[in-house]
């Protein structure tokens, strides 16, 4: 009687701990708006604007925003004039002094072309602050999932430590009445110990997937309470081929196009300088004896006979070739990268519908069959932790399938902004 007591206990805990994590996982399929997993430290959208004002790397491309500003304010700027003295003679009967003024004038449009070319610079710093954020928001989206992911896989681990303890302690009872074999015991006891081991190594990657996640903006693990979610709002995601109109515009596409159109203009400019700057000379000359004063005019241009910047012409031609080279290349490797992560995040959709609608709950039966039959003494405890080794590969795959999704969301949020993802 109190061996059947203690099994009803053993089936009684199993329910309980199973109970945290059902058939029908709390952490479900990825939702595209930020709003739409609620936690009760942190949200999404929270880690994002976190990470927006506190990376060092978004910082620095802000920054070259303005450094491209003020590169902007210079290249406008005219050549200054110049002011010269010049005396012939140093006795103060028949010297002559001359003061005059050079101005510069700057002859096929140099001014116009460097402001283009500043122009351009601006367009690329603001598209690499645009691709950062873009690049920072999915690399925020992946280390939350993965925290989530991680806090998962522990409350996994946690329940398995939970059961192997009930089942090692309901067998050593049984050995002590003499109803099973010591080797149970041993069994039991090394199921518990695997179970242990694996729930130390869930928290050292909970941990570690924390520090990850805060290190985005430059804070601690420590930082980091405990993500709870709920079920968000499954969306089905664009076709490929809509996808890959909306990549025309991505951060990466807008970047290259920017450094064509920058090499385009220091091309541009490059020409211009090919014309001479012209330098007008006026002032005055006085002369001691006779004592009269003459007005100085002036005009200088260089001969471009020898250095007529033919080189530079050839550079910038060339640099405008490698960009647009650049660009194909980039629009190749994008469309690459989209095709996979696409493909990725479909595959793990289908896996984690499939895990959940027909493995995890037939899984789970198995093992509460496995269980009350190990209550009344039908199936060995060999055949339990079958059926338990059974449903936790089989939530560790679900977890996998979990993640692989989220990651492949977040590589498709790098190509294409996250509310464009979904159908509408």
């Amino acid at each position: 009687m109190q061996t059947k007591y203690l099994f009803s206990l053993l089936g009684l805990a199993a329910h309980l701990a199973w109970a945290q994590t059902p058939s029908q996982p709390s952490v479900l399929p990825y939702s595209q708006s930020p709003t739409g997993v609620a936690i009760a430290g942190m949200t999404l959208a929270q880690a994002v604007q976190r990470a927006f004002e506190n990376n060092a790397a978004l910082r620095a491309a802000h920054a070259n925003v303005g450094v491209m500003e003020g590169a902007r304010v210079q290249a406008a700027a005219r050549p200054n004039p110049e002011l010269s003295f010049l005396s012939e003679g140093v006795q103060q009967t028949g010297n002559t002094q001359t003061i005059q003024i050079s101005q510069a004038l700057e002859l096929g449009g140099k001014r116009g072309a460097r402001m283009a070319a500043a122009d351009r610079d601006m367009g690329i710093a603001a598209a690499e602050l645009t691709q950062r954020r873009a690049s920072l928001s999915a690399d925020v989206t992946a280390a939350y999932f993965d925290v989530l992911t991680a806090q998962e896989r522990g409350s996994l681990a946690s329940a398995g430590v939970d059961l192997a303890a009930a089942a090692a302690t309901a067998t050593g009872k049984r050995v002590t009445a003499g109803k099973v074999s010591p080797v149970e015991q041993m069994r039991a006891n090394v199921a518990l110990s695997t179970a242990k081991l694996e729930l130390t190594q869930a928290q050292s990657e909970l941990q570690r997937s924390k520090a990850r996640l805060a290190a985005l903006w430059g804070g601690l693990a420590e930082d980091i309470d405990a993500l709870n979610t709920v079920q968000p709002d499954q969306q089905s995601i664009r076709s490929l081929d809509e996808l890959r109109r909306l990549a025309q515009t991505a951060p990466q596409m807008t970047l290259s196009q920017a450094q064509v159109t920058r090499e385009q203009a220091v091309l541009a400019l490059e020409s211009a300088r090919r014309v001479p700057n012209l330098t007008v000379v006026l002032g005055s000359k006085r002369e001691a004896d006779p004592r009269r004063t003459q007005t100085v005019v002036g005009l200088s241009i260089p001969l471009p006979l020898f250095d007529r910047n033919q080189g530079n012409v050839l550079a910038a031609r060339r640099r405008v070739d490698k960009a647009r080279d650049e660009h194909e290349a980039q629009r190749i490797k994008l469309d690459v990268d989209l095709n996979d992560a696409y493909q990725r995040a479909q595959l793990a959709h289908q896996e984690l519908e499939n895990l959940r609608g027909e493995v995890l709950p037939a899984a789970h039966s198995a093992y509460d069959a496995a269980t009350k039959g190990f209550e009344m003494g039908k199936f060995s405890f060999l055949e339990v932790l079958d059926a338990q080794r059974t449903l936790f590969q089989t939530r560790a795959q679900y977890l996998k399938s979990m993640s692989e999704h989220y990651r492949a969301m977040a590589d498709l949020e790098r190509i294409v902004p996250p509310a464009a993802l979904v159908t509408p």
